[in-house]
């Protein structure tokens, strides 16, 4: 094969975002793909290639998968564990892949049921950026290269904010030291998809973020139309499939859709399913009942013709529900359009928790514990970036008891992590600061009932069981879940909403914050053209709940608790300097071992010289703590202390102090106030006593003297000897300080965390 035919078509587009240029390139990589590009900024690289397969028979969904990793190579580090090798994707992959899904897939045109697979890896990492905005510009541009009936393309871009100047497409540090983090995507049309984080911005400013955030979006998108051009690629064509007989689906309507008009209004979420199914039931056994002494083939018809009727006027449902909504002003389950629904709350329904809290809002109850741990609790968190750990861990849970199904159980779901992070950026806006509070804290919430915004219950229920805890967050922190359903000119914004307005409805807008500000959003909107009347409206509409919500929190528990709770590890705080970590550390974490074998505690030493004693009783933490402090006490001359005999030479003995981590020599004629000629005469190795601190050199070591202690018990005057060129002193140093660091000083957080 000649060398020319394995030569790529490369075609390539460039746009300036943020100051920063991102590239579309296509045509030279895995071009047995569907559609594949690759996606740059800086030196971020993203490759995602689409694949499509014939449809499933009998489906009655669109199969859309999306996946992403960020190969560890992409940054020049080895994966963790045992095997080193990539295994299951991290909770930054999946809310990756829950990004992208989301504006994707309302773009793919009705009907369509082919399996379609988006396939996105990191092939190089810029350290001061995150790839993922790359996964959903790449996958929107695959699939648009693939030629599938698509109504892209999506962009997207991440808005920050730091000096009150807002930011597109920020540096890691720049949201880090920001107060907003907030993923936006859209078409050119409009936004379509929205995450964030932020620390108590207003609605104003939330608007102002996102009308930037849609210009760079309709540079993005051009850019994709762009290179899709120049890579000639034409939509295939799509022919729906053929819907039911249009004059069966009039005759139905006339019979069916008054009832289901009065079913929708049926009080209660079972009651009111029961009533549509029964509706539902009665039409198909209308329009598909055979005798059975029916052929095989009238049979077939018939089942063919039922499934056929069910399909149509299970729509009938969400359509009554949107016309009692629009025309009438009412919702389903009675409430005004911007009722919240009754909430009942109830703290420490269980002894044992450290904090606790069952929050029930209408048909949605969440049971929320939070428990205090140490600092060796925290979770590793290793990807792209420099390895951290995290001290602030939220987890959703939801069984599917909740809904009153019976299914199988097979771990934690994306949707489950994606809720649990929304919550999470909604709470930690509002976390004590670790100096504050040195705490690892743990949020695990678990759905007990559902009908509609478990998420929110999830938020309100974090912040209750935190404050039962005893955890100082800084405000109390809500959420609600707000709907959209609109026909033309006219709509409605609905708050607090059910599962059913949820599916019905043209927009999920789910809405954090505290009495001040909002902490964070999510957002997926079904409608173009989002006007900012309306989100204005919407945004007014929820920070209402979100007060009235929060009144309901504080009349429960204002405030977290004075006290944390009594099941709680109790902590000390003690700071030395860093070149006494070693000290601390001891030889191969000799010291520190003894230390939490000795008090019962857990001992984390900072690399800032921080150290943090954990453990089940507050005296023990407390005596820990003054053992240490006396360890790290540096020597004061004229000071006196109590020291233990470790050694004796023909100069002197050398003695230790400071819970044996200093040693101190006293010369010969210092052991008595009598001439001693040789020091074993005087002392002998394990003799206990006090002695004074005469002096300390320049490199820690020191001198002490027992005759100054007897002759000042006595009432005499001590004369301190005169200093001498050489002492004798040279090994009456910090030895203890020393031989910490030989073994492992300047680690105290690396042996910490492996429990030495």
């Amino acid at each position: 094969m000649a060398i020319e035919n394995l030569k790529p078509t490369k075609h390539e587009v460039s746009v300036e975002v943020g100051g920063r240029t991102i590239t579309f390139e296509t045509g030279w990589l895995a071009k047995q793909a569907a559609g594949s590009v690759l996606v740059r900024e800086e030196n971020s690289a993203v490759f995602v290639a689409v694949t499509t397969a014939d449809p499933r028979p009998g489906i009655d969904f669109f199969p859309l998968t999306v996946e992403y990793r960020e190969k560890t190579s992409a940054a020049g580090k080895f994966p963790g564990g045992f095997f080193k090798r990539e295994a299951r994707p991290s909770s930054k992959e999946i809310l990756t892949m829950r990004m992208t899904d989301r504006p994707l897939r309302p773009m793919f045109a009705e009907g369509y049921k082919d399996e379609v697979q988006v396939n996105g890896m990191a092939m190089s990492a810029d350290p001061n950026l995150d790839p993922d905005m790359l996964m959903i510009n790449g996958g929107s541009t695959a699939a648009m290269l693939a030629g599938l009936p698509f109504d892209g393309p999506v962009g997207a871009v991440r808005m920050g904010r730091a000096g009150g100047e807002f930011i597109v497409n920020p540096t890691y540090d720049q949201v880090d030291e920001g107060d907003l983090n907030m993923v936006v995507a859209g078409t050119l049309d409009g936004i379509s998809m929205v995450e964030a984080g932020a620390v108590e911005l207003t609605e104003d400013e939330i608007i102002e973020a996102l009308q930037i955030a849609h210009k760079a979006i309709v540079k993005i998108c051009k850019a994709q139309q762009e290179l899709v051009k120049k890579a000639g690629v034409k939509r295939k064509e799509f022919t729906p499939p053929e819907g039911p007989p249009a004059d069966l689906v009039k005759e139905l309507h006339k019979k069916y859709f008054p009832k289901f008009l009065e079913g929708v209004k049926v009080k209660g979420k079972f009651e009111r399913s029961a009533a549509l199914h029964d509706i539902k039931k009665s039409a198909v056994a209308e329009y598909a009942t055979v005798a059975d002494t029916a052929s095989a083939e009238e049979k077939a018809a018939a089942n063919a013709k039922g499934k056929q009727v069910a399909g149509v006027v299970g729509g009938f449902k969400y359509e009554a529900l949107r016309h009692v909504i629009l025309n009438e002003n009412k919702r389903i389950d009675g409430r005004e359009l911007n009722e919240v629904r009754d909430i009942l709350i109830e703290m420490q329904p269980f002894p044992r928790n450290h904090g606790s809290v069952t929050f029930t809002r209408g048909e949605t109850q969440a049971f929320v514990t939070c428990t205090l741990g140490t600092a060796q609790d925290t979770q590793l968190i290793d990807g792209l970036r420099e390895s951290r750990e995290e001290s602030f861990l939220l987890h959703y849970n939801f069984p599917p008891f909740c809904t009153g199904e019976a299914k199988m159980i097979r771990g934690v779901s994306r949707r489950e992590i994606g809720h649990g992070a929304l919550a999470e950026r909604a709470i930690r806006a509002m976390l004590p600061a670790e100096d504050e509070f040195p705490y690892t804290i743990r949020v695990v919430s678990d759905i007990l009932e559902s009908n509609g915004s478990s998420s929110m219950a999830t938020v309100c229920g974090a912040t209750l069981s935190c404050f039962d805890a005893g955890v100082p967050l800084r405000k109390a922190v809500a959420g609600v879940a707000m709907g959209l359903v609109s026909e033309g000119d006219k709509f409605q914004v609905l708050t607090d909403i059910l599962g059913d307005e949820d599916h019905a409805g043209d927009m999920d807008f789910k809405v954090c914050g505290t009495e001040d500000g909002i902490t964070a959003l999510q957002m997926d909107i079904k409608v173009k053209n989002l006007s900012a009347e309306l989100m204005h409206k919407a945004l007014g509409q929820a920070r209402d709940a979100r007060l009235h919500i929060l009144g309901k929190m504080k009349e429960a528990l204002a405030g977290p608790r004075e006290e944390i709770s009594k099941w709680a590890p109790r902590y000390e705080v003690v700071k030395i300097d860093t070149e006494q970590i070693g000290m601390v550390i001891g030889p191969g974490g000799k010291v520190i071992r003894g230390m939490q074998e000795e008090f019962g505690t857990t001992i984390s030493v900072e690399e800032d010289g921080t150290i943090k004693i954990f453990g089940e009783d507050g005296e023990a933490a407390k005596a820990c703590a003054a053992r240490i402090s006396a360890m790290t006490k540096k020597p004061v001359v004229g000071e006196r202390v109590t020291g233990t005999v470790g050694s004796i030479r023909e100069f002197g003995a050398f003695v230790s102090f400071n819970g044996g981590a200093t040693e101190a020599l006293i010369h010969v004629s210092e052991l008595s106030d009598t001439f001693v000629e040789n020091p074993e005469d005087a002392v002998k190795v394990g003799d206990e006593f006090e002695f004074e601190i005469i002096g300390v050199d320049p490199t820690g070591k020191v001198k002490g003297s027992r005759k100054a202690v007897i002759l000042k018990d006595r009432g005499e005057e001590y004369k301190p000897p005169a200093p001498r060129e050489r002492s004798g002193g040279g090994r009456g140093g910090d030895r203890g300080g020393r031989g910490g660091r030989g073994g492992g000083g300047g680690r105290g957080r690396e042996r910490s965390r492996s429990r030495d």
